[in-house]
Order: structure tokens, then sequence, then C-alpha cells
């Protein structure tokens, strides 16, 4: 249907998992592609290639979204690579999981400044772009552990709901420029990331899905598309959740 044709799609942590689904699926509906990642390894470059079948164009940048001065650069970078960005889906993250007693500083740092300080330092070099453009759609991946909180997380529950107030503030301060902010909140996806948890723990999780099973990282990147879209174009300040009805 080439619903994204002609725009430019920003997305961090995207060489692999859901940020990797989201680029696919944007670049089958004609977007150019710019992802962000720590490195453009070869695992970057397959993603590279498999959008480029799409034949749209695409580009990695190695950066680390964390970094305040590093994300201004490769948003500059963008800008003279691709004229415009259109879309940005603020996806990169971490867990570092740990009780809270036992969770030292380094961890908690580290996932707030990769998860929440990372999609502060792409607003503020993004927003400014889509305001001269007067038209935006920002995306922030957020979870329902940001909806719900969850033991042995709550650096990473910390995180995600920082995603949710971001984009509801920013839906609000810029909706009269034309740019939308909304979060989305998955559940349980099957991923890289959930793949290492031991069956027992994921056993568990599926019992309290009423559709009795984990997201695949598709189903998420359907959602990232209507948002992304004119189909949502009266959508803004929303969380979406994915989750199976785990948490409604």
């Amino acid at each position: 249907m080439d619903l994204l044709k002609g725009k430019v799609a920003l997305i961090t942590g995207a060489a692999r998992g859901i940020g990797k689904a989201i680029a696919l699926r944007y670049a089958s509906e004609g977007a150019s592609i710019a992802f962000t990642d720590l490195e453009i390894n070869d695992v970057a470059q397959q993603t590279i290639a498999e959008i480029e079948a799409f034949g749209v164009k695409v580009k990695g940048y190695a950066s680390n979204a964390a970094d305040f001065q590093a994300t201004q650069e490769v948003v500059e970078q963008i800008m003279a690579d691709f004229g415009r960005i259109d879309i940005l889906v603020n996806n990169a993250g971490i867990t570092k999981d740990g009780l809270v007693m036992r969770m030292s500083e380094a961890q908690w740092d580290a996932v707030i400044d990769v998860n929440m300080k990372s999609a502060f330092n792409f607003l503020h070099a993004v927003v400014p772009v889509m305001a001269r453009q007067r038209c935006g759609s920002i995306i922030n991946m957020a979870s329902i552990a940001g909806q719900t909180g969850n033991p042995g997380q709550v650096n990473y529950s910390a995180s995600k709901a920082g995603l949710i107030a971001m984009a509801k503030s920013v839906a609000k301060e810029m909706g009269p420029r034309g740019i939308r902010a909304n979060a989305i909140a998955p559940g349980y996806v099957i991923s890289e990331m959930t793949e290492v948890l031991p069956q027992a723990v994921k056993d568990e999780f599926i019992k309290l899905i009423p559709l009795k099973r984990g997201a695949s990282v598709d189903e998420i990147a359907s959602v990232a598309l209507f948002l992304a879209s004119d189909l949502a174009s009266y959508v803004t300040g929303q969380v979406i959740a994915v989750n199976g009805g785990m948490y409604c």
C-alpha cells in the first residue's frame, strides 16, 4: 500500500529484534530508513541488506544513543544524507535486572541512560527538524513493565514509565506544530532479549496472557506502522498496549 512512501524513518537500536522488525516493515511500505546501533557490524550489515531488498534508501550509523553530543552529530549526518526526518522510533534499550536492595548504581545508570536518556537525546535533536517541517510522528518503545512494574526490574520499569510520560508530554508540547507522539507498551515478546530467559519463567508469562502466547516482533512492528502512518493522523499522546490481554 506504500503507507510511508516518501517518508524518512530514524530508528534507534535497529540492527536486530523489534527495531529491525520495525525497520523492515517501514521499508516494505516505502520509507527510507536511517538506523543507529552501537556499531555497524556484520549483524547490522545483514539488516541493511534485508532493507535494501525493498528498493529503499537505507544507512546504518554507529552511535551511542546515550551520548548527548554523539546524538546531535548523528542526527546532523542523517539530515545531510536524507534531507528530512518524518518518523522517530526511540527503540534502543537494555536490561540489567536485579532486586532493588542489591542493584548497583552502575546497573541503574546504564539502563536509565540507554533506555530513557537516549530518547531525550534524540527528541532534543529531532523535534526541531520536525517542527520546521510542521509534521512528524514520534514513537517511544515502552513496555508493560512501565505500566505495572516488575520485580527485579526497578530500573527497567522506571525507564519505560519515563518513555510513556515523555511521549505524552511531547504530544502536548508539539501538537500545534503537527507532531504526534505516542508510546507502544509490549508485553512478553518472543525476541533475542527474552529467549535467554529460563523456560520456567517463559511458561509463567504465558499463564498470565489470555491469548496464551507471546507476541512476535512483527506484531509489534504492525502497531508501529499504524502510528507512523497517516492512518493514525488523529492519534497522539497515547499508549498502545500490545500484550495479548496480559494487562488491560
